[in-house]
């Protein structure tokens, strides 16, 4: 098999690539950093093209090196779509450092002759610090899944390969001239590893990304828009496990049930635009006072829940009085709302047997009853706990 035939194969793969990571761009408007990769693959076209233009130069110096820019450009969006995809800064220090060092080495590399070690070293210097470079930035992200994880070895797999290709030029022998590349052992093998590492890199790249827009949409589904909390169908899902993970570790669990007072008559007073940001702010307030790890949600309209692990009824209960407080304390007067906005809660506690729906009706049931004893309180189904009660709060 020919290096020409095998670069060919390259160009049809990558031009492949970069149509496929073009349409799932082009299907997620959101996935800026998918366009940047797409761009990544569509200059590895261009440079794959200048290899075959470089064997027909008289001077191949000119194309020689418009492939090495072309390459790390190449690279180097890749990395600007790598990083905006995982969530992180690129690197841009880094990565003008090596434009910089790679820039100020082209009349150095150009100048030594072809085919000798110190030109083959120099000539994947860039290379090696770039793909090393890859490896940082999703070890740096936290996503340590893994596909994030066979990402991040395959970027040290192309680093070796290029670290390893002086050597390998070494063993096996190069061309004199540019213009002999292709008829050599050393473009066979270069051009095979190259492309096998190429098609896991891209392959695993897909991945990661149809897994994190997948995940994207799932969570788009169980959020709800107004509050930024998790939605019924959100709560739901995640609540069932943490109670059935509280029942078989024998943990402690609860659930809070909120509900806005009045909520209708300040929607008819005032408006709806204004009733969205008293719901917006109650949430901000429930999600800032409950413990990491509670489940947070707004089931619908005016109404809250919040599943804690991990917290007793009377810890629970205090919980809920400090959003009580907090949020009686707001004032809406920028929405032209001169009285109180208060809420009231109700409180139950996880027991040996209950399901998510049994748990929810004993906090409703509390949520009831704090509402029925005067609204702006704090309701649990246990009447022995009364005497432990702060100011405002009622039980059941």
């Amino acid at each position: 098999m020919t290096a020409a035939f095998i670069l060919s194969t390259n160009m049809s793969l990558i031009g492949i690539f970069a149509i496929a990571f073009a349409v799932v761009a082009a299907m997620n408007r959101d996935a800026c950093g998918v366009r940047w990769i797409a761009l990544g693959y569509a200059m590895g076209i261009a440079y794959l093209a200048l290899e075959y233009l470089q064997t027909t130069q008289v001077d191949p110096t000119p194309v020689g090196v418009s492939i090495f820019l072309v390459f790390l450009l190449s690279q180097s969006f890749c990395m600007i779509g790598v990083a905006r995809h995982y969530g992180v800064a690129p690197p841009w220090i880094a990565m003008a450092a090596i434009w910089s060092l790679t820039i100020l080495a082209v009349p150095v590399v150009f100048s030594l002759v072809y085919g000798s070690p110190l030109r083959s070293i120099l000539y994947q210097a860039p290379y090696i610090a770039m793909q090393l470079l890859f490896a940082v930035l999703v070890w740096r992200s936290q996503r340590r899944q893994p596909l994030d994880m066979l990402f991040l070895a395959l970027q040290l797999g192309v680093a070796l390969l290029y670290l390893a290709k002086p050597l390998i030029a070494a063993i096996v022998g190069t061309a004199r001239s540019p213009q002999g590349y292709m008829d050599t052992a050393y473009a066979a093998i270069s051009q095979s590893a190259s492309v096998v590492l190429l098609v896991a890199i891209a392959l695993v790249l897909l991945l990661v990304i149809m897994r994190d827009t997948a995940a994207e949409m799932v969570a788009r589904s169980e959020t709800d828009v107004l509050s930024g909390l998790l939605n019924r169908r959100g709560f739901d899902a995640r609540a069932e496990d943490a109670l059935a993970r509280a029942l078989r570790l024998g943990e402690p669990a609860v659930l809070i049930a909120a509900d806005l007072d009045h909520f209708k008559a300040i929607n008819d007073s005032f408006g709806h635009a204004a009733g969205d940001d008293v719901i917006a702010a109650f949430a901000r307030l429930l999600r800032d006072h409950m413990p990491p790890g509670a489940i947070v949600s707004r089931l619908g309209g005016e109404e809250f829940a919040v599943f804690v692990t991990g917290a007793t009824l009377a810890e629970a209960r205090g919980l809920a009085e400090a959003v009580r407080t907090a949020f009686a304390a707001t004032s809406f007067a920028h929405l032209g709302i001169t009285r109180a906005v208060t809420a009231s809660f109700g409180v139950a506690q996880l027991a040996a047997g209950d399901g998510l729906l049994t748990l929810s009706r004993r906090a409703d049931a509390a949520l009831y009853r704090a509402k029925a004893r005067g609204r702006n309180r704090v309701g649990t189904m246990l009447s022995e706990l009364a005497p432990m009660q702060p100011a405002g709060v009622a039980a059941g």
